[in-house]
């Protein structure tokens, strides 16, 4: 199992360089935050939307099927999974609906014609809050809306987050970020420390997952009986695997220490490296206008009624 190549989450992509990696990190930070904000309040059809450009993106920004594959196939498929679970669930409503027409229609029918009215002939539309019911099975308006909710807040969460970080290198990351956060130096903030943590953070994470690979892969090889352990044996190997991951991350964050501290970098505001030089280029300004239509066509179709 290589969880490195098969579940690259929250890796970089050096190659091939797409279009996505050429926009500047603060835009495409910016994008993040409206697909994370432009969730909140809005109807079924933004969500699902928001999911259909995440797609449409991947595909056009040409990155390579490899890499997206596995990563979309496995959350249209969680998504899919919550989609159907929360359909068929109760609404937790109970509310018994009933119709608005009294059981015997000729009782209106009989009173308009004694007053002499005319009415209009009305239009009979087909409303039913239970869309399903077949046995166990039912799906009413609700529990559907709220399962389309749920699948599309999990997809839009968790891809455009990896989408972000598969196309934009830590060192642009942070770098962005500070460039943001400059603003709050008058407060006296400590910007280039959390942007030193954070850069340190993200670079972590491909050590963590090559700690866990490695003792997966030791596990395996040992061969282990699981039948004869039973359930308090398997606890007892699963704690030690977990207590020796958590010995190899504290050794690996002790060692990336002593690095810096070597190569003399003691404190951030004196020992600065300029990692990009940020400018908005015409790319740049052209997300920027697409991101300002974006919000404009998330207010013009409204909120959840």
């Amino acid at each position: 199992m290589d969880l490195l190549r098969s579940l690259p989450l929250g890796l970089y992509l050096e190659q091939p360089q797409t279009w996505l990696h050429k926009i500047d990190p603060r835009v495409k930070f910016a994008w993040l935050m409206s697909f994370l904000t432009s969730y909140v309040l809005a109807n079924n059809f933004w969500r699902v939307l928001l999911v259909v450009i995440l797609i449409i993106a991947t595909l056009i920004a040409r990155i390579p099927r490899r890499v997206w594959q596995q990563q979309m196939g496995w959350l249209l498929m969680l998504s899919f999974f919550v989609l159907a679970i929360a359909a068929i669930s109760p609404d937790g409503l109970g509310v018994d609906y009933q119709s608005r027409l009294p059981a015997n229609e000729q009782i209106l029918t009989q009173q308009a014609n004694s007053n002499n009215i005319q009415e209009p002939p009305a239009e009979k539309k087909a409303y039913s809050y239970v869309l399903f019911h077949k046995g166990p099975v039912k799906v009413t308006r609700y529990s559907l809306s709220l399962a389309v909710r749920l699948s599309t807040l999990i997809f839009t969460v968790i891809y455009s987050t990896n989408l972000y970080l598969l196309t934009t290198a830590p060192e642009e990351i942070t770098s962005g970020i500070e460039s943001l956060m400059q603003p709050l130096r008058r407060f006296k903030l400590p910007v280039t420390e959390i942007a030193l943590t954070l850069t340190l953070s993200l670079r972590f994470i491909p050590l963590v997952l090559e700690e866990v690979q490695n003792l997966f892969r030791s596990v395996m090889t040992r061969a282990i009986n699981w039948k004869k352990l039973g359930l308090k044996g398997a606890f007892k190997v699963w704690m030690t695997v977990a207590e020796r991951l958590l010995e190899n991350l504290l050794l690996r964050a002790d060692q990336m220490a002593n690095a810096m501290m070597v190569r003399g970098f003691t404190s951030p505001n004196e020992h600065r490296v300029q990692w990009h030089d940020l400018r908005l280029k015409g790319r740049d300004w052209l997300a920027i206008a697409t991101l300002i239509l974006f919000w404009g066509i998330r207010l013009a179709i409204g909120t959840q009624a």
